[in-house]
């Protein structure tokens, strides 16, 4: 009998790994086509916006369009299973690129806010392959597949500006035009990887028993505090994020020197993706988000320290390693808040929740930019990471240290 029990297991365990590295192949697409987005829509927007404070608006098109898109994608998944939503979403992305080429060439500012908000639609599954990662993984290995999955970002970090600087031009004379045709690619080829993805669907009416009302699920002080961090964390690098290029073109430096910049910050946000598991395993999930405010934290002084490429570079290289262990430690709190059937209802409110605080800082930051520039961008995340070291005080007074859930 023990041999069976441990025969099951280890055969769930070869499936949740399987699942894991085609998820992170995944995100790897997702993220490179998602990096040609943060990188130079601010910078086409400059060129056919109607005004420069408009500039970052297709950004925070994309985000409006990944929450507008988070609960209806996580129901229908509940529906359906996590094979053919993820495949919706990835198509998604292949027809935004496409309308963004021909945004481009017609100079259409308004179409091509409407094709990144279908690109944030594409997002708005894709963040679920970190929570899909869990769905076959047990114990201690439930953080190590959210960070490993997360990890496939890297290659986004690597070849997403490599695209921008040897495709921007191969549809000329409309600049960038190229890059999103290279992404039309990306997500086409995202189809193709999910469509072997194999996580047994589990339909909702097998354990809607086991479901409490929104209000008990939504009052648990850890689930507060998981969420304040996710959004803070995803809200404080895409404000500095996405007015990074526009402020560096400003500055005096090349697209290129901007899309290395951005590439060097992506890098940052997913390398740790292949250690903060095993942090988290062993210091606890609430000391390595404090280790990402920390780390937010600098970044925003490296910005306010100077304008040289330097203080750019390591400005949003410390924005992706604290974004990384708030990110990941929020989201592995959140997965500890929720029973089975729970789950999706929960994971999509979570991340409207996040992306919603997402696109009030990216309207915010091209405002800011336009209005007050480079330094008040950088001076308002301290606020905003403070509400997060409050929210983590205050969970660490409510709860005695031996009840940690970690």
């Amino acid at each position: 009998m023990t041999l069976a029990v441990d025969s099951e297991q280890a055969i769930k365990y070869r499936m949740a790994q399987r699942a894991t590295w085609t998820l992170a192949a995944a995100q790897a697409l997702y993220s490179a086509a998602t990096v040609i987005i943060i990188a130079t829509g601010g910078l086409v927007g400059t060129m056919i916006a109607p005004s420069p404070a408009w500039a970052t608006a297709p950004i925070t098109t994309f985000v409006i369009g990944t929450a507008l898109s988070t609960i209806p994608a996580a129901l229908l998944m509940r529906r359906f299973g996590r094979r053919p939503g993820f495949m919706l979403g990835a198509a998604c992305g292949t027809v935004s690129a496409v309308l963004a080429i021909y945004a481009m060439y017609e100079r259409n500012f308004a179409l091509f806010c409407f094709a990144t908000l279908l690109q944030g639609t594409y997002q708005a599954f894709a963040q679920q392959f970190r929570f899909a990662a869990v769905d076959l993984a047990e114990g201690e290995y439930r953080a190590k597949a959210i960070a490993y999955v997360m990890a496939g970002g890297l290659a986004g970090g690597i070849f997403g500006p490599l695209v921008i600087m040897h495709a921007k031009d191969l549809l000329a004379p409309v600049q960038f035009a190229g890059s999103y045709a290279v992404s039309a690619l990306m997500t086409a080829a995202a189809i193709a990887v999910l469509a072997t993805l194999h996580i047994p669907h589990v339909r909702h009416e097998s354990v809607v028993g086991d479901e409490r009302p929104l209000s008990e699920i939504f009052t648990q002080p850890r689930l507060i505090v998981a969420m304040i961090c996710g959004m803070v964390s995803y809200g404080v690098m895409n404000l500095v994020m996405t007015a990074s290029p526009i402020a560096m073109v400003a500055c005096g430096f090349s697209i290129d020197d901007a899309a290395w910049a951005v590439q060097w910050h992506v890098v940052a946000m997913y390398v740790p993706s292949f250690f903060v598991g095993h942090l988290i395993n062993r210091f606890g999930v609430e000391k390595v988000v404090a280790a990402g405010l920390v780390l937010l934290l600098g970044a925003g002084i490296a910005g306010l320290a100077g304008l040289s490429f330097a203080n750019f570079s390591i400005g949003l290289i410390l924005l992706g390693i604290g974004w990384n262990f708030g990110f990941t430690g929020g989201t592995a709190m959140v997965t500890t808040c929720y029973r089975p059937a729970e789950k999706n209802k929960v994971q999509g409110i979570n991340d409207f929740a996040v992306f919603a605080a997402v696109a009030c800082a990216s309207l915010a930051s091209g405002g800011l930019l336009a209005s007050l520039g480079w330094g008040s961008v950088n001076v308002a995340l301290f606020p905003m990471v403070g509400l997060c070291v409050i929210a983590l005080i205050y969970l660490a007074l409510a709860r005695p240290p031996h009840l940690d859930e970690s």
